[in-house]
């Protein structure tokens, strides 16, 4: 079970989440992130650091060690149990403050911003303590490791969390912090932004759990954006690679990467609402709901790029010089369409905009178009189903289209269009394939 920085937000939701976790009775992992809006107070901290200026960290770590004195007041029924908290956060504050001395490098600002899920597992487990639970608390810098790569290390996970485990076995709940790792160094490091999904999937696979549960405060993945959008649904069943697309193409509930693990290990992940806990949710699996579009999903801030070259006809390199230039600048193409005399691709990282434009006009007439916006519409579109993407076509009908993909995956058409037509084009979609 992995709790986001809004589902333990508050004591109040920490008692709430440990209610969760202790209603079925058995054996529970639990994955949780920092208390919501910690995480951007560390990175502050860390920015004034790295500007040299100590007395605007410190004021940030006393505004934060004050609303944590506020929470403990809260969360604790009993003083053994507040004051061994006041110590515990007394020394993280100092540690923190210890860094205002020293020589600041990204090395310290990733110590800095692991603490926020350090101190809200400490916190919630003093807390089921208090209430009699047997719960545990394991570090996962003790078992959570990358490799070179940056990318998860599963084998040497699952061997440090067997361990880890075994030393641990009659607990009832087993809590340990999202997000937080070591890398191939031994150095304290993270899995980017959104990584504590991450952890509960590499945790659950590990473990070969029964289910991974992705507790926010959305009640599921929705099958269009409901921000913009009447009358959405959540989605009750999807398959791994159309949440991946749904997750990429702008869901911001999960996090593309995330349900790898899971994935592979054949373990369903499923998606619930902390404020709503009887509710359905999503339940992300290998099972494909065969003939079924399941959602939408739109992403900003696309830049379309049209190289058109009388030279390119026939060929043969043209391709692999053009995306060659956008891997020397690290740019990752989302969507590529091409014709005879020309191609056309969309980026959303325009950071080297200017310098890939120079680069490709070596190979022809460079056109650029900003402020686009990909629409993707995902399910089962594979292409035996005849008429499906005649549907989602006639959506589109009123609504000015740059490129079109199709066939690059079996679960997902995306369409590049302005973005002053988004609005439109979600509700026109949502009006002819949902209700």
């Amino acid at each position: 079970m992995k709790f986001g920085g809004t589902s333990v937000g508050t004591p109040q939701r920490m008692k709430e989440v440990t209610q969760l976790v202790t209603k079925s009775g058995e054996p529970v992992f639990v994955v949780l992130s920092a208390m919501s809006g910690t995480t951007n107070s560390l990175v502050e901290i860390s920015d004034y650091l790295y500007k040299k200026n100590p007395d605007g960290a410190n004021e940030v770590i006393n505004m934060l060690e004050r609303k944590y004195e506020r929470h403990v007041q809260e969360l604790y029924a009993t003083e053994e149990y507040a004051q061994q908290t006041r110590d515990f956060l007394r020394e993280e504050f100092q540690y923190l403050r210890s860094f205002t001395k020293e020589l600041f490098t990204s090395f310290e600002e990733k110590s800095i911003v692991a603490q926020g899920e350090i101190i809200s597992t400490n916190m919630v487990v003093n807390y089921m303590r208090e209430q009699g639970i047997s719960a545990v608390l394991l570090n996962a810098l003790d078992f959570m490791r990358t490799d070179k790569n940056a990318e998860p290390d599963p084998v040497y996970i699952k061997e440090k969390l067997a361990y880890v485990m075994e030393q641990n076995d009659e607990a009832q709940v087993y809590v340990t912090q999202g997000f937080i790792c070591r890398n191939a160094y031994g150095e304290i490091d993270n899995l980017q932004r959104g990584g504590s999904d991450y952890t509960a999937s590499l945790v659950g696979a590990a473990l070969n759990a029964e289910e991974i549960q992705i507790w926010t405060d959305i009640d599921g993945m929705h099958n269009n954006d409901p921000r913009i959008v009447d009358k959405t649904q959540p989605v009750h069943q999807l398959q791994f690679e159309e949440a991946a697309e749904l997750a990429y193409f702008g869901a911001k509930i999960l996090h593309p990467t995330c349900v790898q693990p899971a994935k592979y290990a054949g373990i369903p992940v499923r998606l619930l609402n902390t404020m709503q806990p009887d509710a359905e949710g999503t339940t992300i699996s290998n099972q494909t709901e065969y003939g079924k579009i399941k959602a939408v999903a739109a992403k900003d801030n696309i830049t379309a790029i049209k190289i058109k070259s009388s030279r390119m006809l026939l060929a043969t390199g043209f391709l692999r010089k053009v995306f060659e230039i956008f891997e020397s600048y690290q740019t990752p193409i989302d969507m590529v369409c091409t014709s005879e005399v020309g191609v056309s691709m969309s980026i959303d990282n325009s950071a080297h905009l200017g310098e890939i434009m120079d680069e490709l006009k070596k190979y022809g007439t460079v056109t650029v178009d900003t402020g686009m916006c990909i629409i993707c519409v995902v399910g089962d579109l594979d292409w035996s189903n005849i008429g499906f993407e005649t549907r989602v076509m006639d959506a589109m009908k009123d609504v000015p289209v740059r490129m079109i993909s199709y066939g690059g995956s079996n679960y997902n058409i995306s369409f590049l269009i302005r973005e002053e037509d988004k609005r439109r084009a979600l509700q026109s979609l949502s009006d002819h394939l949902f209700n």
